[in-house]
């Protein structure tokens, strides 16, 4: 009878935060079109050891597994990706799963990126209206316009972005091409537009868009295929001409 085949994972584990992290080694048994979560969904149904000891399940975060909802994101093989739409046939074993390096660790390879979402809310990353009462129809949109917007309205918040990027980090408190990407999308909304100033003004301070060293390393790694050296180029434009009109106007 032929031996059935199964899949190797290697996963960096740490229980606690601030605890010492190690690595354990799984075998699951290998089907077609099987994808990392799935294989961790095998592991939590018998959390033992390639060698066969007992252990826990490995703590990850998962929730749409259709490359929508950004949740489970991290370290495949060296490579900051989606774990519900990496494949298995398309991987090299043993498959090595880490938590992002740069964000800080929940649990096995479940991390804090909280960070993102303190960019979004300094670079007012929303469309202002008042909510009270019925405003009636909003701005119409050109299909231009529409045809420009929809590729940065597809961000997962994933983060997948700000762990490539060799500018994030704790030293420059980059606010990452996502955040970036998201200030060029509200900036040409009709209504959004209405904050323009105060966003572009945030990326004129520290961590800002002066961070950026155009590694392109965010827009190679995005999963949703977001322009976003296109949004940092048109940004960084923005924010130039705004902070030399702020100069001569003084």
């Amino acid at each position: 009878m032929a031996e059935s085949k199964s899949v190797i994972l290697k996963i960096k584990r740490q229980l606690t935060p601030t605890g010492k992290s190690y690595w354990e080694e799984f075998s699951v048994p290998y089907r077609p079109n099987l994808n990392v979560i799935s294989a961790l969904m095998d592991i939590a149904a018998d959390p033992v050891t390639r060698d066969g000891k007992a252990t826990t399940p490995i703590t990850y975060d998962s929730n749409c597994l259709e490359e929508v909802c950004g949740s489970c994101a991290m370290l495949i093989n060296g490579k900051a990706r989606m774990a519900c739409s990496a494949l298995i046939d398309s991987l090299e074993q043993p498959i090595r799963l880490e938590p992002f390096s740069k964000f800080p660790v929940v649990r096995d390879l479940a991390t804090d990126r909280r960070v993102l979402f303190e960019n979004l809310k300094t670079v007012k990353a929303w469309v202002p209206i008042d909510g009270t009462y019925d405003l009636g129809a909003g701005p119409r949109l050109s299909p231009e316009e529409q045809e420009s917007a929809y590729p940065l309205s597809r961000c997962i918040s994933c983060c997948c972005c700000m762990e490539a990027c060799p500018q994030f980090n704790e030293d420059t408190g980059f606010v990452g091409a996502a955040t970036i990407s998201q200030v060029r999308l509200f900036n040409t909304h009709p209504t959004g537009k209405a904050l323009k100033r105060e966003r572009l003004a945030a990326l004129m301070g520290d961590g800002g868009i002066q961070e950026c060293g155009y590694a392109q390393n965010c827009v190679e790694v995005c999963p949703k295929d977001i322009p976003l050296t296109k949004s940092i180029s048109e940004v960084g434009g923005q924010v130039m001409k705004q902070a030399l009109g702020d100069l001569i106007r003084r």
